[in-house]
């Protein structure tokens, strides 16, 4: 997505833009520039490098050329003695003092003799152990003129003074100058002879030897130079701190490094050989590259490369060093690139503050020129920002030089007010809930809109327009009444106006006051009007207005009628379409609530009662003045959530089986199986009497067998009639009758036919628990079989952790059939299993209701119609909750179901209680904490309950209630409130 930005900032950026191009061009050619002086600034220096290592090598070797020169000419070369060659010392300490680089001096005799005379340490370091303190040369001497070789070592001080002289038979042994290279070269050779470059073994320090035949070409005069100096000189013509500069030879090994320590590896071990470091073992990572460019010189001229070693950049040279007769040698340098164009990147720091100080000088003149340029127009755009907000407080005042700025600013101003008039129209219409108030406000506002001084809104329903509301432009309604029409007879101007499906403006004319019958409301003197046709999304006509004027109406409020009408149709339409959608709702409730009570007698026209009482109650509460609920209030929204939940308070009940509601005997079903129990009675009887003509055909006397017969039919009328009575369940079971209706089901009878046959499958499956048996079989009178028991599903099994929160005593089984089980319950008519079913009923309430979508408004609907089995000692159920743990409104139902099941006057099993009766049981219900005291108090200090009965008891039920005697006991202290 195109980002955009104010003007002031293009015309800023633009001059800031080129600022910095001029300056970052002006950097880059100076980068550019400086960093090739210092290239070849770098390229210079290291060929001064090769130079001046040259000169030094010269300075070092050359006094050693001349003092090897001079002593081949000496006398000491013809010498063959050891007391002839000490007389020559003298010359030998000053040729040796002439070069520092000059370790020892020496001439080997074709004889095999060897003289050398040298500084102290020139050799190994163990040998230096072995002189005296105050040595400072050693002569080293082999003669081989007596029959066994003569070594001697003889230390002198500083004056040439003998100090020590130590034999040396080995020395004289191991040693040859006739076998070493130095001689053979200079015995061959009629010029001076250079070895290259070598480590020394004895001092493991790198040299180059000098050899010169003598003039009698017979003995050859040799040198020893240490070129370590030349590593101190590398390390001092360093071009940066991090530069590294080596000489090797052309196998890459190293001849002089600023840390000479690296130069000479440790010896293998067993091998005593040290060996010089190669350019690639020196440790530094920089030179490492450089080996194979070194290794293919072979004499070329100078070589630059770039070497990447991690991070960092190299430049690096390989220089040759041509040094007259020995094979060349080649300065290696490598140079931290950032160190090496540090003055160029200082250049480009300096060139980026002398920017940045441009910058922050111009930045603030650039950004007032452009401001003062744009701040009209960013004001317009302030304004635009504020409209597209919908603030609207503040009119559009824009002072500008610019002519286009301030017309803009007037026609913005313009748009502004009429949004904001527009808007306030639609949010006004849009807020009013009540369609019938709707219509009036909407007229209203279109007359102040328009500017006309009475209207008329018009309701299409089929074919025909209704008058919805007739106002003038000061908000009261118009006199007489207005007709309805067809809309084929709307009159020439609204009828123009419905046909185009667009307002139409003109001059009323007589046929328009006669169609639309405005003589009757006043307004037959009205010489102008606007029509305007309301149509819906879909294009189709939801009702018109008639806006009546004295003079014509100009295009652009006309325009804004068109518009405002559109937006008013469509609040009209869904308007129309929420009231619908309620209505069909309440219907739906209400469906509901009455197939519940048609379920059964029992229940009559409680579902229709509890919502009144629950409203009365609750405006109740609402009207107090002062106690606990003088703060209690309620909003539209939560008298709707009332009204829902007090007719939906029992809709769970649709689950529950009308034979268990209505079960009216012990053994009652969807039948009453007392029918059975007779049979077997009757069985028994017919069995007896049988029984009684056998005895009499076997011979015994008639009188008496049928006197037997009687007394035995007696007995079994009689069981049955007790039989008959437990089935009633008017009479607390005592132990006594318990134990006389087990005695009497002992009794046994014959059954000859199968029980299997001719069943359901669902009795198939429960017979099928236990073994079948053998026809005929003797079966007890009354029994607990195991097909009476029916096993509770997993759907209606509850888990403790449900998501509801429900704490109910669940019975094991769905429901317990047993003969005896049933016949001994101890008070009323049902088991436990469906007792808990009955009760079941505000479980499947709460599960349905909180299953259904409820909007914001209704979201308490469950908890509220949930909560009227609840009690304040959190005894009720189904979620055992305590009286602060329910909302008011939810304790007030409690009250209103208790209430209304205690006066009702239309369940066959039992007459409603007298109003005094009812508020004395719910008086002990509340001094037992199962209802709200205070809740209780208001039901009777209002009169609610007199209110009720007056609407929904008998006369004959409405008797005096002692209000202030109940009152002491339900407000005595510790009443929950």
């Amino acid at each position: 997505m195109r980002r955009h930005y104010p003007l002031h900032i293009h015309i800023s950026t633009l001059f800031l833009t080129l600022i910095l191009l001029v300056c970052g061009v002006l950097g880059s050619i100076g980068y550019k520039l400086s960093t090739g002086l210092l290239e070849e600034s770098a390229a210079d220096l290291t060929a001064g490098f090769g130079r001046e290592a040259l000169l030094e090598m010269r300075r070092i070797i050359e006094p050693a050329e001349v003092a090897t020169r001079l002593l081949s000419l000496q006398p000491v070369t013809t010498a063959s003695s050891l007391g002839e060659r000490l007389d020559s010392l003298q010359f030998l300490r000053q040729a040796l003092d002439s070069s520092p680089a000059l370790s020892s001096l020496y001439i080997g005799y074709d004889s095999g003799d060897f003289f050398l005379i040298g500084r102290i340490g020139h050799g190994s370091a163990a040998e230096a152990s072995r002189a005296p303190d105050r040595a400072t040369y050693v002569v080293q001497s082999i003669e081989r003129a007596g029959p066994e070789p003569r070594g001697r070592f003889i230390y002198l001080d500083a004056d040439l003074k003998v100090v020590r002289e130590d034999e040396r038979p080995d020395y004289a042994v191991a040693y040859d100058p006739r076998q070493r290279p130095w001689f053979k070269q200079g015995s061959a050779s009629p010029t001076q002879v250079k070895t290259a470059p070598y480590l020394f073994y004895s001092s493991r320090k790198v040299g180059t030897t000098l050899a010169n035949r003598a003039s009698n070409r017979r003995a050859v005069v040799g040198a020893d130079i240490l070129l370590h100096t030349l590593g101190e000189t590398l390390a001092r013509q360093a071009v940066t701190p991090g530069s590294e500069m080596v000489l090797v030879n052309p196998e890459g090994y190293v001849l002089a490094y600023g840390d000479a320590s690296r130069m000479v590896l440790a010896p293998p071990e067993g091998d005593g050989s040290p060996a010089l470091a190669r350019v690639d073992e020196l440790g530094v990572p920089a030179l490492v590259p450089l080996l194979p460019t070194v290794m293919s010189m072979r004499g070329k001229v100078t070589q630059t490369l770039r070497v990447k070693v991690g991070d960092d950049d190299w430049r690096a040279s390989v220089t040759p060093l041509l040094l007259e007769g020995v094979p060349p040698l080649y300065i290696v340098t490598a140079i931290p690139e950032r160190e090496l164009m540090a003055g160029a990147l200082q250049l480009i720091h300096h060139s980026a503050i002398s920017t940045l100080l441009v910058l922050l000088l111009t930045i603030p003149l650039t950004w007032l020129l452009a401001h003062s340029i744009s701040r009209s127009l960013g004001s317009l755009a302030s304004e635009a920002e504020a409209i597209r907000h919908f603030e609207f407080s503040q009119p559009i005042v824009i002072e500008s030089s610019i002519r286009e700025v301030t017309e803009l600013a007037q026609t913005m101003d313009g748009m502004k007010r009429t949004i904001h008039r527009f808007l306030e129209i639609s949010q006004a219409v849009a807020a009013e809930q009540n369609f019938d108030q709707l219509l009036p406000r909407l007229l209203d506002d279109t007359l102040t809109a328009s500017g006309a001084r009475a209207g008329v809104l018009y309701l299409a329903e089929e074919r025909q327009l209704n008058p919805a509301a007739a106002r003038d432009n000061t908000g009261l309604a118009l006199a007489g009444e207005l007709p309805s029409f067809n809309l084929g007879h709307a009159g020439p101007l609204l009828g123009a106006a419905l046909a185009a499906g667009l307002p139409r403006v003109g001059c009323l004319q007589p046929e328009d006051v006669v169609a639309l019958g405005l003589a009757t409301a006043g307004m037959a003197a009205a010489s102008h009007a606007i029509a305007v046709p309301l149509l819906n999304r879909q294009g189709e006509l939801v009702g018109a207005m008639l806006l009546i004027g004295d003079s014509e109406t100009d295009s652009r409020r006309l325009s804004f009628v068109k518009a405002l009408s559109a937006s008013a149709a469509v609040s009209l339409e869904s308007k129309a379409l929420i009231k619908a959608q309620k209505d069909l709702f309440e219907a739906f409730i209400k469906l509901i609530a009455a197939a519940i009570d048609a379920k059964s007698p029992y229940t009559g026209g409680h579902c229709k009662r509890v919502p009144e009482l629950t409203k009365m109650l609750a405006e109740a509460a609402c009207a107090a003045t002062s106690g606990p609920y003088q703060d209690f209030t309620m909003t539209s929204d939560d008298r709707d959530a009332v009204h829902v939940a007090a007719w939906l308070h029992d809709c769970g009940k649709v689950t529950t089986p009308e034979y268990v509601v209505d079960k009216a005997t012990k053994l009652e079903t969807i039948y009453d199986r007392i029918h059975e129990v007779r049979m077997r009675f009757e069985v028994l009887k017919r069995d007896a009497e049988i029984s009684c003509l056998k005895a009499i055909a076997s011979g015994e006397i008639e009188e008496t067998a049928r006197a037997r017969l009687a007394a035995e039919w007696q007995q079994i009328d009689a069981d049955f009639a007790f039989v008959a009575s437990c089935n009633e369940g008017g009479e607390l079971m005592a132990p006594q009758r318990i134990e006389r209706l087990q005695s009497i089901a002992r009794r046994t009878w014959l059954r000859t036919l199968d029980d299997r046959i001719g069943i359901a499958q669902e009795e198939k499956l429960r017979k099928a628990r236990a073994p079948g048996t053998s026809l005929p079989v003797v079966e007890a009178l009354l029994a607990d079989k195991p097909e009476h028991l029916l096993p509770r599903r997993a759907q209606d099994q509850m888990p403790e952790d449900n998501r509801w929160g429900f704490r109910m005593n669940i019975p094991v089984l769905l429901y317990n059939r047993g003969e005896l089980y049933n016949l001994a319950i101890g008070r009323g008519t049902l088991t436990d299993e469906e007792r808990y079913k009955i009760n079941e009923h505000i479980v499947q309430t709460l599960i349905m209701l909180q299953d259904l979508p409820f909007p914001k408004p209704l979201r308490a609907v469950p908890e509220i119609a949930g909560g009227h089995h609840e009690k304040m000692d959190g005894s009720g159920y189904p979620r055992g909750l305590r009286c602060e743990e329910m909302s008011p409104l939810a304790r007030m139902m409690a009250i209103a179901d208790i209430f209304e099941a205690l006066t009702a006057i239309d369940r066959p099993y039992k007459q409603g209680k007298t109003l005094s009766e009812a508020v004395a049981i719910m008086s002990r219900m509340q001094q037992e904490q199962h209802i709200d005291g205070d809740l209780f108090a208001l039901f009777l200090r209002s009169g609610v309950h007199l209110e009720y009965a007056r609407q929904f008891m008998k006369p004959e039920q409405i008797d005096a209630v002692d209000v202030d005697g109940l009152l002491e006991a339900t407000l005595r202290p510790g009443s929950p409130g």
